[in-house]
């Protein structure tokens, strides 16, 4: 049986159909469309998951949420062992900590900058902080990526993976002059046939 990845349309379950097309492992879409005013997740996502979020992974009826989880989950179980540096090493401790980082620490600030845009001037209190927290954690990210447009080793690992959506999102914001290699990561994942296919069959989000 294929593995089912719950997709819901502008959202960062992107990131798993990538993952898995770069490991050829077989896998369907169950599609969940948000609404156009709330920008919210359909009610039928929360007959899958409580809080209504995406993804969810779905194998032989376990399902599995956190896109972090699913991707160490599809790596350990579904054939991308080469994706994650070897155990016991320094990178494979690297790994997991960048893994964690681009759902942790870097969507902090980025979800800040998403709600309260909503808000107006009442964000206006919020906004140098917000500001503040996006340009630190983007430099972070700026001087950890290598010039070969890689966070951990010499080749392309879920991390890298699992840290192209908060990339995406500080080019999205206009910042690629500011964080050139950050930019030329964003291209370079834009670029591989993995993550074409992958945008071919989840559809456009957030403009790519």
């Amino acid at each position: 049986m294929s593995l089912i990845v719950h997709h819901l349309n502008n959202s960062r379950s992107q990131r798993i159909l990538w993952l898995l097309e770069e490991i050829g492992a077989p896998y369907d879409i169950k599609f969940y469309d948000r609404d156009p005013v709330t920008n919210l997740a359909p009610p039928e996502l929360l007959a899958v998951h409580p809080l209504g979020k995406s993804p969810v992974l779905e194998d032989a009826g376990r399902i599995i949420i956190e896109s972090a989880a699913i991707a160490e989950y599809i790596c350990d179980y579904h054939g991308g062992e080469k994706l994650v540096p070897p155990r016991g090493t320094d990178d494979h401790v690297r790994h997991l900590q960048w893994m964690h980082f681009a759902e942790g620490s870097a969507m902090t600030p980025i979800l800040l900058r998403i709600y309260t845009a909503r808000l107006g001037e009442a964000a206006a209190p919020l906004e140098a902080r917000i500001t503040q927290q996006l340009d630190s954690h983007f430099a972070y990210m700026e001087n950890a990526v290598s010039e070969d447009g890689h966070f951990v080793g010499d080749n392309l690992t879920a991390a890298d993976i699992m840290l192209s959506f908060p990339a995406e999102i500080a080019i999205m914001q206009g910042l690629a002059q500011r964080f050139p290699k950050l930019a030329n990561f964003v291209n370079a994942c834009h670029d591989r046939p993995a993550w074409r296919r992958a945008r071919e069959k989840g559809g456009a989000y957030y403009g790519y």
